[in-house]
Parts: structure tokens; sequence; C-alpha cells
């Protein structure tokens, strides 16, 4: 600014010496050239948010930071905000997808007005959005597209037949370690990763399923709630039975949910399934009929497409076990009935509209309070997305994610690894060989951030202009016989499990990999042009988070080359064990709803990652500063906006249905609860003058300390 003063004022000299000059007067000495002053430096573009990252008019200063962190940080933008009618929530992750749904669509669309060769990429992502959208066709199919699917069940007449229609339903999921509570109407799943004990090779690993409500205590838990569902759970499967023109739907509704019930006494809890070393189970092919009796598994595997597979991963092995049984006991009707709901259920929202609304009706208005279907455009782009991820994202990617945001997140990403790496040589309560182990496993970490380096191939998807059920049942077995080619193949260490329009980010285990989509790289999370302390509170967060998977009570069971397979010395897991015992208590204090608290163990994992990920981020921030002063922006010091800015990644706002599922079913704990983790972190109490007394205050000894 000094520069640009004193360039002004030696021109404006210049000027009034010129303008006095006297024609009678002696020429003045040849005077030097003035120098041009030098260009103006472009202005920096605006944080998208507030003045400088952060929405300083959402917070609510009558609350003190101490009693209410969240209310303090968010609260106003809590008051003024609705959940938009075609949502059970509202948080900054949806606001995010909102906006690359935006985005999503108008790829999509142009792929569909481009006219692009037959068997193109960009002509199946038009042909499969556009089929979705033509209602008029849709409506005039009814429930026709269903009858294949409906005569196959329908004949079947031996034990033998029905495991092979259950064999053929079987469909590939490629998270379920980061997704533990893994929910499929389906009465198994299927997930191809790495072996646990070997990821230099791929395993098949079976997992329970068959459940049409979200978790077994909604089939078994005594609360009001939990049995009004139930009940509105028997009148949905008859609603949508009656639909697909079957007799009886009362009766064979009746039979549907009995059998769910005794599926459900037989599923693992999702806490034990998050138990990885209890969960990594396995049988050989030949084990199969002693272990889990009642299934013919010849009939299975060969219709499942897993009959030369020699060795499975047993995730949840009482379950498996225990539902195969049930295929041996339970009545054939009661079968046929239960798989033909099911058909028509994963079809009802690609079948005609009194299909569609009925499956809303249960699955987003009677569970997670969502008193409005979204736009049809918006699940058409949702189903895209899911059938052709990566296609659509390799568009989104040279649209809307710039090489120097990529670099900027990259070079955020390398400093939260290093605070990660100083963290652990400052733990006091870990031995010298356990912390050299745990350097060594940080320093085998990949990190993928934007976009995968090869992309997803397509050619082998047939999409059919005119037929959006069919389209989304091949898309789902492409995907399937996608996984089933993994088995035998080296393992891919590149592999993403997340397009880049997704709005998330994911550490894989068994690869030591962390993914962060392109889509999560946006404003509240991460601004280029947003200060850096809100950048690093934020995004860093997020970063430090997934690192800190790798080191959570379910990652720091594996090591450097992601086997499953302890690292630590006795006495320095025992006091990592006390540690994050004290993490669940104190969320199991919580209680969200009346009569309703966490699972303290459910969300362990989850929690690990927040405390010992912002703790990481903050380290990072102050790292990046290379010993320069942080600047105070609108009042608020840097470590204020940093923590300030981990909060504003949690507002979020929840109807009374979906809070009550997420507590039950999710691993992770909702929003307002993720933000108040700051209170762990002994840098936060200074930033905002927190003293004892106050509802959030912990002494020093109860604060949790992890890595």
């Amino acid at each position: 600014m000094y520069l640009h003063l004193l360039a002004a004022c030696s021109a404006a000299a210049l000027v009034s010496a010129c303008a006095t000059t006297q024609a009678s007067a002696p020429p003045p000495p040849p005077a030097a050239e003035a120098t041009p002053p030098p260009p103006a430096a472009p202005e920096r573009p605006r944080a998208q948010v507030g003045g400088f990252g952060f929405d300083v008019s959402g917070m609510d200063t009558s609350v003190a930071p101490g009693d209410d962190f969240f209310r303090y940080a968010v609260g106003k933008w809590v008051d003024r905000t609705e959940i938009p009618a075609d949502r059970s929530n509202l948080t900054s992750f949806a606001l995010i997808a909102e906006k690359a749904a935006e985005r999503t669509r108008a790829i999509i669309e142009d792929s569909a007005k481009a006219q692009a060769p037959a068997g193109s990429e960009a002509r199946k992502i038009g042909d499969y959005f556009t089929s979705f959208m033509d209602e008029a066709r849709i409506e005039a199919l009814g429930a026709a597209p269903l009858k294949q699917d409906l005569d196959r069940i329908a004949a079947i007449r031996t034990r033998r037949d029905l495991s092979a229609v259950i064999g053929a339903t079987i469909r590939a999921d490629t998270d379920a370690l980061n997704a533990t509570n893994y929910y499929t109407e389906r009465p198994f799943g299927l997930w191809v990763a790495e072996d646990l004990d070997n990821t230099t090779r791929y395993r098949a690993y079976l997992m329970q399923g068959g459940l049409g409500m979200p978790d077994r205590e909604y089939f078994l838990g005594d609360s009001p709630r939990f049995r009004e569902l139930r009940a509105k759970y028997e009148t949905h499967v008859a609603n949508l039975l009656r639909l697909a023109g079957f007799s009886e739907p009362e009766a064979r509704a009746r039979r549907v949910v009995a059998l769910e019930t005794a599926i459900a006494r037989v599923h693992v809890s999702v806490d034990q399934s998050s138990d990885v070393a209890r969960s990594n189970t396995v049988w050989t092919r030949a084990e199969l009929p002693a272990k889990a009796p009642g299934m013919d598994w010849a009939a299975f595997l060969e219709a499942a497409g897993l009959d030369k597979e020699t060795r499975f991963g047993a995730w949840q092995a009482s379950a498996i076990a225990g539902q195969a049984r049930l295929v041996g006991s339970q009545p054939l009707q009661a079968w046929k009935d239960y798989l033909a709901f099911h058909a028509v259920s994963r079809g009802a929202p690609f079948l005609s509209k009194p299909f569609a609304d009925e499956h809303f009706a249960f699955n987003s208005r009677e569970l997670n309070g969502q008193p409005q279907q979204r736009e049809r455009w918006k699940r058409g782009v949702d189903h895209a997305s899911a059938a052709m991820g990566e296609a659509i994202g390799k568009l989104y990617v040279e649209r809307h994610f710039s090489p120097q945001a990529k670099a900027q997140a990259q070079e955020m990403a390398a400093n939260v690894l290093k605070a990660f790496d100083r963290r652990i040589d400052r733990i006091d309560w870990m031995t010298e060989p356990t912390k050299a182990r745990a350097k060594k496993k940080l320093a085998n970490f990949r990190v993928y951030v934007g976009y995968p380096d090869r992309w997803r191939d397509y050619s082998g998807l047939e999409v059919v202009a005119g037929d959006a059920y069919g389209n989304a049942q091949r898309a789902s077995l492409f995907e399937y016989r996608r996984n089933l080619a993994k088995l035998g193949r080296p393992v891919d260490r590149t592999e993403w499990f997340m397009s880049p329009q997704t709005v998330n980010a994911l550490f894989a285990p068994s690869q030591n990999s962390i993914i962060f989509p392109a889509a999560i790289l946006e404003p509240t999370f991460f601004d280029p042009n947003a200060d850096a302390a809100v950048n690093y509170g934020a995004i860093g967060g997020v970063m430090g988070h997934e690192v800190s998977h790798g080191f959570d009570d379910l990652g720091a069971q594996f090591d450097e080359n992601g086997n499953l397979r302890n690292w630590w010395a006795p006495e320095d897991l025992a006091r990592f064990k006390a540690e994050t015992k004290k993490l669940a208590d104190q969320y199991s204090a919580y209680e969200p709803l009346p009569g309703l608290r966490f699972n303290g163990a459910q969300v362990l994992g989850e929690n690990i990652a927040d405390v010992a990920g912002l703790a990481t981020a903050y380290d990072a921030y102050h790292l990046s500063l290379q010993g320069r002063p942080a600047p105070e922006i609108e009042g608020l010091s840097a470590d204020q906006r940093f923590f300030l800015g981990w909060a504003q990644n949690y507002r979020s706002k929840f109807r009374e249905a979906a809070l009550r599922r997420q507590v039950v079913t999710g691993v992770h704990a909702p929003g307002p609860w993720r933000a108040i983790t700051v209170r762990n972190l002994d840098a936060w109490y200074p930033a905002f003058g927190v003293k004892e007394g106050q509802t959030l205050y912990l002494a020093p000894s109860d604060r949790v300390k992890l890595w």
C-alpha cells in the first residue's frame, strides 16, 4: 500500500511542475524518464462464506462457548434454517451434496443432449438418466418390469431352488468395513476386499442381511416407537405386494414380518460387527455345510458366481449360520413371499408412481420423518451416479476441480501427516518400539485427492433407452461382477471406493489409503480463498480424522501393510484401551433424545478419529504458519477461527425420526455431538476462556488424549 501511495504522489508532482512552467524561464535540465508504477497485484478472490470462510452471522454469542459450543458457533444458523420437505435432516454435508447434485445434473443433461455415439460412456449416462425421467413410459409399464424376477421366485419348489434364488440375489458392497452397520434387504451381502491376513490377495466376505428396516432393534426393541413402526412395516409390505398383483397380501405380509423377525434375532449388533478381530472368521468351501447347515451351499454358490472360490470370510459368522438354518427350517411359502416382497421393494423406485410413492411413504417418511419425496431429477442424479459414478466423475472434475485446489489440498494433507508423525514422537504413554511401528505405518499411507489416476471401465455395462428398471438391475449386476472379477487377481491399491462427486471421505484400513473426493473440497469444508485457520479446522479436521482412523480402535489393529496383525506392546495396548474407554463413557453419557443415549462403544471409532484428527489438524495449522504470527480477523484469534471452522463442519438439524435412527444404527455421532469433541483439546480452553463449572468443562485429567 505504501508503494502505491508513493507512486501516486510522484506522478502528481510531475504534473504540477509541468503546469507551472513559464515560457520565458530558462529551460530546466533534462529530467530522468519517470518509472511507471508497478502493476497492482490482483485482488485476491473473497471467500465464499462470510468474510473469511466462516459464517459469523450464524453464531449465537448469547451462549457461552463453554456451555454449548455447538450453539455458540452455529446456533443462529440452526434457528433460521428449515429442513427442506424432501430431507430428513440438513447438514453441511447435505448442503454441499445439493450443490454437487446440481452440477452433476448439468453434466448428465449435457450428455443426454449430445447424442453421443451408441455404446459411449456419454450416451450411457444420458440414456440412464432420461430413461428414469421418462415418467410416461414408466407409468405405462406399471408392474410389468417385475415379471421375470417374480416368476423366478414363484417357480421355487425345493430348498435347493430357494438356495439358488437367494444366491442369485446377492450383490456386492465395496466399503463394508468402513460401514460396519452394513444394511441390505437382500438375504446376504458380499464384500470383496483384501484378505485381512494377507493383503496381497482378495477375499470374498459373506455378510448378514435380509432386513427391510435399518437394524435388528427395529424388529426386537420394545419401545412404543419400534412397536408402532413394526405395525406400519407390515402394512407397507402388504401394500407393495397388493400393487404387484399378489392375492392375500395381508397374510403374506404377516409371514414376511415373522420371517424377518426371526432373521433379526440371529443378527449381530452394530458394535459387535465393528469388532474386526472377532469378525475375521474364515470358512473353507468344504466347511460351509457343517458351519452353516440348512442352505444348499452348492446351489447358492453356483448361482452367485462363487462356485470356484475355496475360502470365504464369514463377517458375522453366527448370523450367517443362523440365517442358513432359517433357509432350511422356515416354510418355503414364507421365503417365497419374503423374496417377492423384497424384489418389489428394490424395484419400486424405478416403477410407476404408486410403487415409488409407497416405497417413499415407509422408507423415508416413516423411518426418517421426511415429509416430501425428493424431486425426480435429484433421484435420477443419485441413481445415475450410483450406476456410473466414475464416468460422471471424470466430467465433474474437468469442470469443477482446479489443479490449484488439488495442490492446496495436497499441501494441507502433507502437513497433517507431518503433524501426526510429530504427535507420535510426543506421546508419553507409549514405548519406543510401538512408536516406531506406528511411524512406519504412517509412512506407508497413501493419500488420494480429488479423483483417481485411472478411471473405471464401463464398456461392459448395457444401458437400454426407455428401460429404467432394467438399467438399474443391470447396473447392480455389473458392479457385482466387477467385484467378483477381483478374486484371484493382484490387489489394486489405487482403487477408489467413492466417485469424485461424492461428498464424503474415507480411510481404507487394508490399503492404508485415504480418499478425499473433489466434491467434499468445497465450502464450508474447503475454500482456497478462505482463512487458513478455518480451512484447517474444517477440511484439515476431516483429513486428520481419516489419518486417525488408521490408529483408532479398529485401524490400530492393522499393521503398516494393512494386515490384521498386532504391532503393540501389551502395556501400550492396555493404556490405549483405557483412554478409549474414557471416550466411550463420555459419549454414553450424552442423551440426544429423552431416554435415548449413545452406545459409546458403537460410535467409538469415529469419535477417536475426531479427537485425534482435530488435535492433529490444530498442529498442522500451526506448522503451516512456519513461525509467522497468526493474524486476528474480525476480532477472532486464529485458534478461535480454527475451532469455529470445525464446528461449522458439523452444523446440522434433524427431524426426530432421523435423529433416532442415527443414534440407534449409526457409527457416527450426529453433528452437534461431533462439534463438542473440542472439549478434549487443551487449546480450546484458553481460546474461548472456558472455566471450571461450565457445562462442557473437563478437568485436564478427564480430557481424552489420543495420539
